[in-house]
C-alpha cells in the first residue's frame, strides 16, 4: 500500500515540534541604522556542540526543480548541530520531517511535509530527522546556517518503504 504524506502550509505553530520559522510575519522588531531598518532580532537560534567546532555559513546551490507528487526514500538528521535553510531568491521550498520513534531513528508513521511561501526559512533543531533540501525551482540558492567541524554530524535512516509526498486538496487548505 502507498503511504502518501500531503504538503501542508508552513507555520511556526505547525512546525513548532522540529525547529523554527526564519520570517519576519508576526514578530515584532526594532529600528536600526538611524531609523532606516527594521531588526527582526533573534528569530532562530543556531545549536552546536562538540569540541573544535563553530557556526559556519554556506551557499547550497540546487541545480534542479523537484515535480509533486515525489517518492522519498531516507531520512537524515545532525545530532551535534541545528541546520537552518533560508531561500535567497524567494523560491518556495518543501520541508520533510519526522518525529523521533526512539533515540536512533524516526518514526516512519510521523513524517510531515510542509511548504515554505519563499519569504519563510527554517531552521531545524539539533537532531531533529530531515529530509535533505528539495525546491519547487530549478538554479536556486539557499544560505544555509549549520556546524562546521569534526566528527560525525550526519546519521542516515533508509525508509522501511517509500512515502510519495503529493499536494494537498484545494478545499483542505481553504479550510484551514
Amino acid at each position: 500500500m502507498r503511504k502518501n504524506i500531503q504538503i501542508q502550509p508552513l507555520t511556526q505553530e505547525s512546525f513548532s515540534a522540529f525547529g523554527d520559522v526564519i520570517e519576519k510575519e508576526n514578530h515584532d522588531f526594532f529600528s536600526i541604522n538611524q531609523g532606516l531598518t527594521q531588526r527582526y532580532h533573534a528569530l532562530s537560534v543556531a545549536q552546536i556542540t562538540g569540541d573544535h567546532v563553530t557556526v559556519g555559513m554556506s551557499i547550497f546551490h540546487n541545480l534542479c526543480a523537484t515535480q509533486i507528487p515525489f517518492k522519498i526514500v531516507m531520512l537524515e538528521r545532525h545530532p551535534y548541530g541545528s541546520q537552518s535553510f533560508i531561500p535567497l531568491q524567494q523560491q518556495k521550498f518543501i520541508i520533510i520531517v519526522a518525529l523521533p520513534l526512539d533515540h536512533s531513528q524516526p518514526d516512519e508513521q510521523q513524517i510531515y511535509a510542509f511548504l515554505s511561501n519563499g519569504k519563510q526559512g527554517i531552521t531545524y533543531r539539533q537532531g531533529v530527522w530531515h529530509h535533505p533540501l528539495i525546491t519547487l525551482e530549478a538554479e536556486s540558492d539557499f544560505l544555509v546556517v549549520d556546524r562546521i567541524g569534526g566528527g560525525q554530524n550526519c546519521d542516515v535512516h533508509h525508509l522501511v518503504e517509500p512515502k510519495w509526498i503529493i499536494e494537498q486538496k484545494q478545499s483542505e487548505i481553504s479550510s484551514l
